[in-house]
């Protein structure tokens, strides 16, 4: 199996951002209610979000008061869309990379990332967000994850030969998804010696699709946009959502949240 590289992240998602948009689904209000009683986002809060893409996060996050709210999106296709869909004063979007952007140490109160942290280089990523939040400021790194290995999952299973070639970083290693992987995610932080009051959040759900649904979704995926022969894997993905499955595909999701506050006093570097 071919392992996509996490450059890759940066490009591919914007071909099509109506399509990411529409066919993405919302995160859960149980996250932003999270966010709200835990992390204290509210009205003028400081925040800076990684990877907005076509601002599923970050729309909620402007509703609850985030000002400023600082969206950093490498793909340029992605971030005009932000700027159209989202015209708000409060929302300052950069085209660039999380890793090159400039942003004021100690300066925000939380920072986000949504379904995107693993395609940073953890460890590095992590120091940089620590020397940017506040003392007593939290992080937030959140996933939707599709797929549960706990349910039965009879079109993933029917799809498997389908979708087998590529692997994105979200694959994780040794079987556990990169955003379920605690052991993995709650060690980084720990490492960093800056954070405190870590916790990690979990909730199970369906996703319901028809197959024009089904196929709109997997055409967002990065190891189908990756693959030179992405529209004959589509076509198949659709034939099986019809003829096997009557046109109406559910997807076990799981909804992944880590939160860590950063400490007033730490031996990081």
């Amino acid at each position: 199996m071919t392992q996509i590289e996490r450059s890759f992240g940066r490009q591919a998602f914007g071909e099509d951002p109506t399509n990411y948009d529409t066919a993405r689904p919302s995160y859960p209000d149980w996250v932003f209610d999270m966010l709200g009683h835990t992390c204290g986002l509210g009205v003028g809060s400081a925040v800076f979000e990684i990877g907005a893409g076509t601002g599923t996060a970050t729309r909620p996050l402007l509703r609850m008061g985030a000002d400023p709210l600082v969206a950093l999106e490498p793909d340029e296709r992605l971030a005009r869309f932000l700027r159209r869909v989202c015209p708000s004063p409060s929302l300052q979007i950069r085209s660039e990379t999380f890793e090159t952007a400039d942003l004021s140490e100690g300066g925000f109160d939380l920072g986000l990332a949504a379904t995107a942290f693993h395609w940073l280089e953890e460890e590095v990523a992590l120091a940089k967000v620590a020397r940017l939040l506040k003392p007593g400021g939290w992080w937030a790194a959140l996933w939707h994850v599709f797929g549960d290995d706990s349910r039965p999952d009879p079109f993933h299973e029917a799809t498997k030969s389908v979708l087998s070639e590529r692997k994105s970083p979200s694959a994780g290693t040794g079987g556990v998804p990169f955003a379920l992987d605690s052991t993995a995610r709650i060690g980084a932080l720990r490492r960093t010696q800056a954070f405190e009051s870590i916790e990690h959040h979990v909730s199970r759900w369906e996703l319901v699709l028809s197959a024009d649904q089904t196929v709109a979704l997997y055409a967002t995926y990065s190891d189908i946009t990756s693959r030179p022969d992405r529209a004959r894997v589509l076509v198949e993905l659709r034939r099986i959502a019809e003829s096997e499955f009557g046109g109406r595909v559910t997807r076990n999701m799981t909804t992944s949240l880590f939160l860590a506050r950063r400490r007033a006093r730490s031996g990081f570097v």
